[in-house]
């Protein structure tokens, strides 16, 4: 691996301006092919398997021209205080809102509150008008959500409290375009700090765009839709800058060891590259893994950002090397440009931070192992309470009209309105399918927890129908998932008696079979996960104990960032002084999209250092002084790059959709605790303890796994087509 790498970089160092000249090519054929692709249309949510999907599946079967996936809204409207919202001039406000709204664009029909049953709170304050529209929320234009906002303003000036809310009102992403920003300058500054020259922080960051700009490019040209690309964008910027700062780093290295700029780029392409490559690989295993999940649109996610992954790897270990051929003195410091080729600068009298960190972690690895792990356990209590749902318009900022409208619904209608059960009756078996859905309805009536049933209604075959369940508990109350489990053995019970078939779905039941698909898939997308990265790391260290201690590192990291997510979000600890309004469970999708962000970040980090430590050992040093060595050669940049990652995460802390900020929580606490307790601390403790036996394998197992080189420990051997250590011309 390491000898082949090597003459891979050489040739891209040689042929520097065919190399920059291709990748510009083909940034620019998927810019241009992305630019002329026809727009995707957004990937509708699904989760086949579930009853909430089986429902939905059923409707548009049974009721064609309903677009289920249709975007809807709620007016509500509130009368002043002591006044009742029936009042002449308050019903005649409410009419002209609702015939304002019934005339605006792509809106298929709006319920009058007056004519609609149960539409008027019980004690006649607060009403409500249904809209639904033509249109899925991602292509409701800008001109119908004006129409709806313009509406609800007249309804204001006419003395009403109008709050609009549902999901033509959702907030759009605000993953992407100023997030990146910041992230990419957060990266710059501290690549600045860590190499001393603006090249140095520049070509990572480099690298990094056109790895991005082409994967993301590619996504959106090959059909995919936008939503893919978020996760694609978050970890391409991510591993991109971090595969590129690590050739870098060695590259500068090299040169100080005394090697020419050829030699300096080929040797740190071989080595750090083969790193690059193996910490790609378990990033793209924790990527594609994510389909065993069984949900659509995440595969495709995984599959884009794996796919982006590939391109920054191989953008780092052939673009990178061409940009150091245009820039071979650039990137070093500026204080060693100076230097003659082949001497050795000397080092300073005093250690750097991550020798001194090591050499007490080297003599003190008990206490800072039992610390360490306690620490850890500690924060990772709180995990124990974590409970999955998805929050609704109840977690926005109360500054908000779908927080309001909210608020409004559950103050007259009760708190399980903003929550309402679809129940679907295929009673096209049934021999009385009208006597079954009546049958259907009283026993839903009759189950604690519901507060209405509304009528059956029928389709024009007379062979489904719907009835809406109103629950007396919110939708993220755990009483109200009781409520659906109850109404799904009532139905087996209905199937019985009467031949038909009651399904149960909407919103609330969909978050409901959504936390437990993610519940179900999750140990096995862990046994598939970390299988395979052991396996992979195995091959890498040659070594079952340095995997072991990697895979046991990342569950203590992952556990603490849960237990930090669940005391933030869950418990509201410090919910103040981030902005969270309001507590609630943890979105469904966190635990998968934290583990495959989080392994695949603290597998770089384990890469790049332990195989500096593993190259130390290899070449004769003593287990302690190998971990030393390793950290004098990776410390800053494994820490820079931590860094860079926590400084692009916290950045979304600063949103206001709240799902936003739990991701931008999550993530940065994942990587401060894997990339300075597990990766940085505990990692030394347990070479330390172990010694000799870390690097140990059963001889029959030796046999088997296939030699990769990862130190480069044959380039020590042999250079393959070395030069003298002579500066080039710069390009």
């Amino acid at each position: 691996m390491a000898t082949f790498l090597h003459r891979l970089g050489r040739l891209s160092f040689r042929r520097r301006r065919l190399v920059a000249l291709l990748w510009a090519v083909l940034l620019a054929a998927c810019a241009l092919a992305a630019a002329k692709a026809p727009t995707a249309p957004d990937d509708a949510f699904s989760m086949p398997g579930t009853e909430s999907q089986k429902a939905f599946d059923l409707l548009d079967r049974r009721f064609p021209g309903g677009n289920a996936d249709a975007a809807d809204a709620r007016i509500v409207f509130v009368a002043p205080e002591g006044q009742k919202i029936t009042a002449g001039p308050n019903r005649a406000a409410v009419e002209r809102v609702v015939a304002d709204v019934a005339d605006g664009p792509q809106v298929r029909t709006v319920l009058d509150p007056f004519t609609s049953a149960g539409a008027v709170s019980a004690d006649g304050t607060t009403a409500y008008a249904t809209v639904a529209f033509t249109a899925v929320p991602a292509e409701l234009s800008d001109a119908a959500t004006d129409a709806l906002h313009d509406a609800a303003a007249a309804g204001r000036r006419a003395g009403l409290t109008v709050e609009t809310g549902g999901t033509a009102l959702a907030p759009e992403s605000e993953l992407g375009g100023a997030t990146e920003v910041v992230g990419l300058a957060a990266a710059a500054v501290v690549l600045l700090v860590t190499f001393g020259s603006l090249v140095a922080a520049g070509l990572p960051l480099l690298t990094a765009v056109v790895g991005v700009g082409i994967g993301a490019a590619s996504i959106v040209a090959v059909g995919m839709s936008t939503t893919t690309t978020t996760l694609a964008l978050m970890l391409g910027i991510a591993v991109g800058i971090d595969y590129a700062l690590f050739i870098v780093s060695r590259y500068r290295t090299e040169r100080a060891e005394g090697h020419g700029a050829e030699d300096a780029a080929a040797r740190a392409t071989g080595t750090a590259g083969s790193a690059v490559v193996f910490a790609g690989l378990t990033v793209v295993i924790a990527l594609a893994g994510l389909s065993v999940v069984g949900i659509p649109i995440l595969t495709k996610m995984g599959i884009a950002a794996a796919s982006t992954v590939v391109v920054a790897v191989l953008v780092a270990l052939t673009l990178l090397p061409a940009l150091l051929g245009f820039f071979p003195r650039a990137v070093l410091a500026r204080a060693g440009r100076g230097d003659r080729p082949g001497r050795r600068r000397p080092r300073a009298d005093r250690p750097a931070l991550g020798v001194r960190w090591a050499r007490a972690v080297v003599r003190r690895p008990v206490a800072v192992l039992v610390l360490a792990v306690l620490g850890l356990g500690l924060i990772s209590v709180p995990a124990l309470d974590l409970r999955l749902g998805m929050p609704g318009d109840e977690a926005q900022p109360a500054s908000t009209t779908q927080r309001r409208a909210y608020d409004a619904l559950a103050d007259g209608f009760g708190p399980g309105f903003n929550g309402p059960l679809t129940v679907v009756v295929d009673a096209k078996d049934a021999a009385d399918p009208k006597g079954a859905a009546d049958r259907a309805g009283k026993r839903i009536a009759a189950t604690g927890g519901v507060a209405a049933v509304t009528p059956a209604a029928f389709n024009g075959a007379g062979d489904t129908a719907v009835l809406t369940v109103v629950p007396t508990t919110g939708p993220s109350s755990g009483a109200t998932a009781e409520l659906v489990h109850d109404l799904r053995r009532t139905a087996r019970g209905l199937a019985a008696g009467t031949g038909a078939t009651m399904l149960v779905t909407g919103t609330t039941a969909v978050n409901i079979d959504l936390a437990q698909k993610v519940n179900d898939a999750l140990p096995t997308y862990l046994a598939l996960v970390v299988g395979l990265a052991f396996l992979l790391l195995m091959i890498v260290f040659r070594s079952l104990l340095v995997p072991l201690k990697a895979a046991l590192g990342f569950l203590l990291s992952v556990a603490a960032a849960f237990g930090t997510i669940v005391a933030v979000f869950q418990w509201g600890w410090c919910a103040d002084l981030l902005g969270i309004e309001r507590t609630g469970p943890v979105v469904s999708l966190m635990p998968i999209f934290l583990i495959g962000v989080v392994f695949g970040l603290a597998m770089d980090y384990e890469v790049f250092l332990v195989t500096r430590i593993r190259e130390a050992y290899v070449r004769g040093e003593r287990p302690g002084a190998a971990v030393v060595t390793g950290f004098r050669h990776s410390a800053r940049v494994v820490g820079a790059a931590a860094v860079i990652m926590i400084a692009v995460f916290a950045g979304f802390v600063g949103m206001t959709d709240p799902m936003i900020k739990m991701v931008g929580v999550g993530l940065a606490a994942a990587v401060l605790f894997d990339a300075f307790v597990v990766r940085m601390t505990l990692v030394p403790a347990v070479l330390a303890l172990l010694g000799d036996r870390a690097w140990s394998l059963p001889g029959w197992l030796a046999r088997i796994l296939p030699e990769v080189d990862v130190e480069g420990e044959a380039l020590n051997r042999t250079a393959p087509g070395a030069t003298p250590a002579t500066e080039p011309v710069a390009a």
